[in-house]
């Protein structure tokens, strides 16, 4: 299905079918993970500086025009303006639901990117919340089922990063609208009046939306500042190539989301391994769970453009370098081939004889299994 963008770029929305799993993980009643106490020193460093920088500039300024319950779930649209938009201009919309837990996801959805280079990405953020895989609140294997859920769509093309419109064709008329800062302080906004108190988030993503979790990390701790954060990011885990990141961080004006005094967040081979060793450094709050297939085809052959075997070779290091930092709050979850993505479209996928689904219940119930994997 292609969405038409003016200037002649084109996106392109890409469908996967999905599968929701069912079965006992067999390992019993899923515990809470132990976590250290805040840091100051987190609060005082990398929050401060991040926030001078202004990525907090927009919490507070939005409310939706309408919030509207639908089956198990409430709808939450904005209206456009300034505010939260989709890439085309059109309405911005998330979603919520009550779990029986004390414990709250944050889902990040994916769907693409669009720059001056190439431009790929979901243009609409539909209504709903899918209910595959790890937001399957039946699935008895899914250690997250009863978790209250805040789903966010994706559809700015900038993974959840840009502060900016951009007209392409220097017609007067704004084109392209990156405005993935403002969509995710509006739906923090909503998510922390929802659920002002739970005992444990799990903030994840997949695609767009595993890049997306590195920008709204530090606005969850903003409004969450003392409750433990586990993070996964599914197949969003930062390999990239030279400049690119900051092509992209200028393009779409997100530059704001790495800390100035981060030398080394972006090395000089592309990768972001220094950014999420650094948010593991400030904040002993904070654990981290990132999925890959080694050659995943989405990001090394059509957005990073590196190709299978570059992103292989450049992996499997990276994913030692963060675990070698951070031994007990950081684990991978690699699997061979090209596929993308686990928690919606492989959650039974298996690697050394693990499912994914159970590789999230070890990480969440603190348990020693909780280890990288690779096939």
């Amino acid at each position: 299905m292609a969405w038409p963008i003016r200037a002649g770029i084109f996106t392109l929305v890409l469908t996967v079918t999905l599968s929701a799993c069912s079965g006992s993980s067999g390992r019993g009643q899923r515990q809470r993970a132990p976590h250290q106490p805040p840091h100051p020193v987190w609060k005082r460093s990398l929050l401060k500086l991040l926030y001078e920088q202004g990525v907090d500039q927009y919490l507070g300024d939005f409310t939706p025009m309408l919030s509207e319950a639908a089956n198990d779930i409430v709808q939450h649209t904005f209206g456009t303006g300034e505010g939260p938009r989709c890439l085309l201009g059109g309405d911005y919309t998330m979603a919520t639901r009550e779990g029986s837990s004390s414990e709250l996801m944050i889902f990040l959805e994916g769907g693409g990117a669009c720059n001056s280079l190439l431009c790929q990405a979901t243009p609409v953020a539909s209504p709903g919340m899918p209910r595959f895989g790890i937001l399957n609140p039946e699935a008895s294997s899914n250690p997250a089922r009863n978790f209250n859920v805040a789903y966010l769509p994706y559809c700015d093309g900038s993974v959840f990063s840009g502060d900016t419109a951009i007209d392409t064709d220097d017609d007067g008329v704004v084109d392209r609208y990156h405005h993935g800062l403002k969509n995710l302080s509006a739906s923090i906004d909503v998510i922390a009046s929802t659920f002002p108190a739970p005992d444990r988030i799990l903030l994840t993503g997949n695609s767009a939306g595993g890049f997306g979790t590195d920008y709204m990390l530090p606005l969850v701790r903003k409004l969450y500042p003392d409750t433990p954060i586990d993070l996964i990011n599914d197949s969003g885990v930062g390999i990239s190539r030279p400049g690119y990141v900051d092509f992209v961080s200028n393009e779409w004006n997100a530059t704001r989301f790495f800390p100035d005094d981060c030398n080394d967040c972006v090395s000089e081979a592309g990768h972001t391994t220094g950014y999420h060793i650094y948010q593991l450094n400030e904040d002993p709050n904070l654990r981290m769970g990132f999925m890959s297939t080694k050659q995943d085809s989405v990001i090394a052959d059509v957005f990073v453009g590196i190709g299978g075997e570059a992103f292989e070779a450049a992996l499997l290091p990276e994913m030692e370098a963060l675990a070698a930092a951070h031994p007990e709050r950081f684990k991978s979850f690699i699997a061979d081939g090209t596929s993308h993505t686990f928690l919606q479209a492989q959650f039974s996928r298996e690697v050394e004889g693990i499912p994914a689904y159970q590789w999230v219940a070890d990480m969440l119930s603190g348990s020693a299994d909780w280890r990288s994997l690779s096939d």
